[in-house]
């Protein structure tokens, strides 16, 4: 096989064709999210003080610093972060739950001595440790 055919095959497997359109989605999502935070919550917060939160900066020796972006950030991440456990992460925990089959109990390997009580294999026809006949 070449190098170019093994590449094809790689490239048409399922799992990098679904990674591939998650990358995609998260990131259309992320821009969503980021326009929400950036365009409708952080004014909101801004609203009691009469603050542009996006607009809080400071400067040390002509260094920028953008705190009020970096807020945006640190709320865009923690509602995406948010949205993925409840919609995402919880769902896919219940239906797994809700699919997965208990597992039966498994037989027993061993049995106990009648003479001494000690545990001895199942198929055992003398205790291994009192040499007592087992039935």
């Amino acid at each position: 096989m070449s190098l170019l055919q093994e590449f094809q095959s790689f490239i048409t497997k399922g799992n990098v064709i679904d990674l591939a359109v998650a990358f995609v989605i998260g990131a259309a999502f992320n821009a969503v999210v980021t326009a929400l935070v950036t365009d409708i919550v952080t004014p909101l917060i801004g609203i009691p003080g009469h603050v542009n939160l996006a607009g809080i900066t400071f400067t040390v020796n002509g260094s920028t610093f953008l705190i009020g972006a970096f807020v945006n950030s640190v709320i865009a991440f923690l509602s995406i972060a948010i949205a993925v456990f409840f919609f995402v992460i919880k769902p896919m925990a219940k239906m797994q739950k809700a699919t997965s089959k208990p597992q039966p109990a498994a037989a027993p390997d061993t049995k106990t001595c009648t003479e001494c009580l000690s545990k001895i294999p199942i198929m055992a026809k003398r205790c291994a440790f009192c040499t007592s006949p087992q039935k």
